[in-house]
């Protein structure tokens, strides 16, 4: 086990216990009336859900930074995440997430057609630069054809159902969503660390990873589904929550010899710290009402990207 891994493991365990009794009303289990059905089946799932959502998009994050060696690549880059955003709003659209399964299913089937569309453009050369041109032109398309879902909601409910989706939240969540997303999350997971040492490679340049024995074609395969799955399915049960995926491997890589094999794990950790952690906060804060996941990330990750912005123009990245 590596320093970084102890280290993210240790704060997750200490950040868990309190996320369960943290809340509007704090829990104390020995005075709280019903606490044991509240932490059993509200807390104790919206937190493990926070875990396997923020491990998906840290992974995502750093191998997608590994991949492209952009330490400002973020997994929304490649287009999956608003694929998944789409087919999750077709069905708020058509009014099919009356039923529980109908919308995280067109969620990951958004994702999935978001994967084939990227793997049929670039997946044959499997080159950096088209790969990230295909990225940016799905994410494109998939957000220009969900502003036209959102411009043609039928009805005033509908559109603000889509809005507040977009905006990405645990609230709500329960088992069920934690029961889909954990095994897709922890495959995608473990494609991505699979990929690691191709990652390693990949850092002297592509024509000395291919002299090396790495398949650049199998690599790219294996980080489409890899970042399908992991941010497919996150989006799926929580809407869009940004940012995850590019301040992680940062607030990573200080503890670790900043191999991307080496962040890949200790990201997933650290990723489900932070998203459990800001879930808690935007369930105590002092509002009227709930403050939303996505928008808190975002208030976060804005300001951290400007940051990342200026040390890279000052060439400290």
């Amino acid at each position: 086990m590596t320093r970084a891994i102890a280290l993210f493991t240790l704060l997750l365990a200490l950040a868990l216990p309190l996320s369960l009794l943290a809340g509007r009303v704090w829990l104390d289990p020995a005075s709280t009336p019903n606490a044991t059905l509240i932490l059993a089946e509200l807390r104790l799932p919206r937190s493990l859900l926070a875990i396997v959502v923020g491990a998906g998009l840290g992974a995502a994050g750093a191998a997608m930074q590994g991949y492209l060696r952009n330490p400002l690549a973020d997994p929304g880059l490649f287009g999956i995440a608003p694929g998944a955003a789409l087919g999750a709003v077709v069905a708020l659209w058509f009014g099919y997430a009356a039923s529980p399964l109908l919308l995280p299913l067109f969620a990951l089937l958004g994702a999935g057609g978001a994967m084939a569309l990227l793997a049929a453009i670039a997946g044959r050369t499997g080159g950096i630069a088209l790969f990230t041109l295909a990225g940016l032109m799905v994410a494109s398309l998939a957000g220009a054809l969900t502003a036209l879902a959102i411009s043609l909601a039928p009805n005033a409910f509908a559109m603000s159902e889509i809005v507040m989706w977009l905006n990405g939240a645990l609230t709500d969540r329960g088992w069920r969503e934690v029961w889909l997303a954990a095994p897709l999350v922890a495959l995608g997971v473990a494609l991505l660390w699979r990929a690691g040492p191709a990652l390693d490679a990949l850092t002297l340049g592509e024509p000395v990873a291919r002299s090396l024995g790495i398949d650049t074609a199998r690599l790219l395969w294996l980080l489409v589904l890899g970042v399908g799955l992991t941010v497919g399915a996150s989006v799926a049960v929580a809407g869009i929550i940004g940012f995850v995926g590019l301040i992680v491997p940062h607030l990573v890589r200080p503890f670790t010899d900043r191999r991307p094999s080496r962040l890949i794990l200790p990201s997933a950790l650290a990723g489900a710290l932070l998203v459990l952690v800001a879930d808690s906060l935007v369930r105590v804060l002092p509002l009227v009402t709930e403050l939303r996941l996505g928008i808190a990330l975002s208030l976060l990750g804005a300001p951290f990207f400007l940051w990342l912005l200026l040390r890279l123009r000052r060439g400290l990245l």
